[in-house]
């Protein structure tokens, strides 16, 4: 295809989708499994016939998409109103993302023939949950999720990619270099977290003080300069080492929390931004897949996704809250609210790269378990919150009388 051709059809695909998003809350069906079948029907699979398969395309792609998608949802966080939460959410983000991979490795190993690095490695690529999964299919519910438990699991969605990330990449690394696991990584995964947290909160509030200062003569230039913040926040941490994940997330969080005259206009562009890169970002996903490999892993993929949904993260999330006695019916819907989106996907890529043995079947596997996970937890969340009683009771107003 020349130029021309592919500028028409990238609109024609994000029109597209644009379209079947008014459809998806009519469905019943998460937002994000429309645009992953709109990717694969234009695939190479598909009616399109695009021929699609750079792996590291479309890894860039997707964490530029993720960068973007998560500003965006640390600036609509709540601080005030989350900050009795953190604690909990994090400790899903790390305990319940281990032993969520660690489960899911030992029904790997056990029956499905991997060994154990590998299945090692396929519980952290399914191992945590996905912002832009779980902020989009929480908005397009309609429900208003009791305060405590949304937050918990919008926080735990958006602070959990990094552990996933670390053991996603150690494990490649033992797979491709042969080299074993050590104490080391330990201390390495608590600077990245430490380094990206810190490095978060300074630029975010960096970006706080600039638009308090600037004076410039247009009012898009701001949104510029907010771009500048989201970048610098991931890019600047990540070549220092840190992990580039949580520090735009806490950047978002810090920006969004400051004060400064720009912040109402600005939350809707970047709002408006991270609808563009979940679109973009599930449509690339969509095309890298194809769909003529997926019936050979229908069977494992439905053992899988069942140990993760039913066994795994239950266990991951009842052990993580352990110590915050919270009751059966929250700890159910936190447990059932794990949804898997674009960041498995992502991280089923590197292995890819990699060259690591039964790569392209983790890869099938993985993307199989999200679109499952997609469709059975995504679409029965409404459901499960109002039978559990958890939706958001309507304040009485009661007139008074003089």
């Amino acid at each position: 295809m020349n130029f021309d051709q592919i500028l028409l059809g990238v609109g024609l695909l994000l029109g597209l989708c644009v379209l079947a998003s008014k459809f998806a809350s009519k469905l019943g069906v998460p937002v994000l499994v429309l645009f992953v079948g709109i990717g694969m029907l234009a695939g190479s699979d598909g009616i399109g016939g695009i021929w699609f398969e750079d792996a590291r395309l479309a890894q860039q792609i997707g964490v530029v998409a993720l960068v973007f998608i998560l500003f965006a949802g640390g600036m609509d966080l709540d601080w005030k109103a989350a900050k009795p939460y953190v604690g909990r959410s994090l400790s899903l983000a790390t305990v319940g993302v281990a032993l969520t991979a660690g489960v899911v490795a030992i029904f790997a190993t056990q029956f499905l023939g991997f060994g154990w690095a590998e299945g090692l490695l396929l519980g952290a690529i399914i191992s945590s949950t996905d912002a832009a999964a779980v902020f989009s299919t929480l908005t397009q519910s309609g429900n208003a999720l009791r305060q405590d438990v949304r937050q918990t699991i919008e926080i735990e969605s958006g602070s959990n990619d990094p552990t996933a990330i670390f053991l996603t990449t150690a494990f490649v690394d033992a797979l491709a270099k042969g080299q074993g696991f050590h104490a080391g990584l330990l201390g390495m995964f608590v600077w990245q977290m430490l380094l990206g947290a810190l490095g978060g909160y300074l630029v975010g509030r960096g970006g706080v003080l600039l638009m308090r200062a600037l004076r410039l003569d247009h009012e898009g230039l701001f949104h510029a300069v907010s771009i500048v913040i989201v970048l610098v926040s991931y890019g600047g941490v990540a070549l220092l080492g840190g992990n580039g994940f949580l520090a735009v997330y806490i950047a978002g969080v810090v920006f969004g929390q400051g004060e400064f005259r720009q912040k109402r206009g600005l939350r809707r562009f970047h709002d408006g931004i991270a609808w563009l890169m979940q679109i973009l970002m599930f449509l690339v996903l969509g095309l890298l897949v194809f769909p003529s490999q997926l019936p050979s892993v229908i069977l494992p993929g439905l053992a899988v996704g069942a140990v993760l949904m039913f066994v795994a993260r239950p266990v991951g999330t009842v052990v993580a809250l352990l110590p915050f006695r919270m009751r059966a019916p929250e700890l159910t819907l936190i447990s059932w609210a794990g949804l898997r989106g674009a960041v498995p996907i992502i991280l089923a890529t590197i292995p890819l790269l990699a060259g690591i043995p039964r790569s392209q079947e983790i890869f099938n596997l993985v993307f199989f378990v999200v679109l499952l996970s997609a469709l059975l937890q995504g679409t029965t969340i409404p459901w499960l919150s109002r039978k559990l009683g958890l939706i958001e009771k309507p304040v009485r107003q009661e007139s008074v009388t003089a």
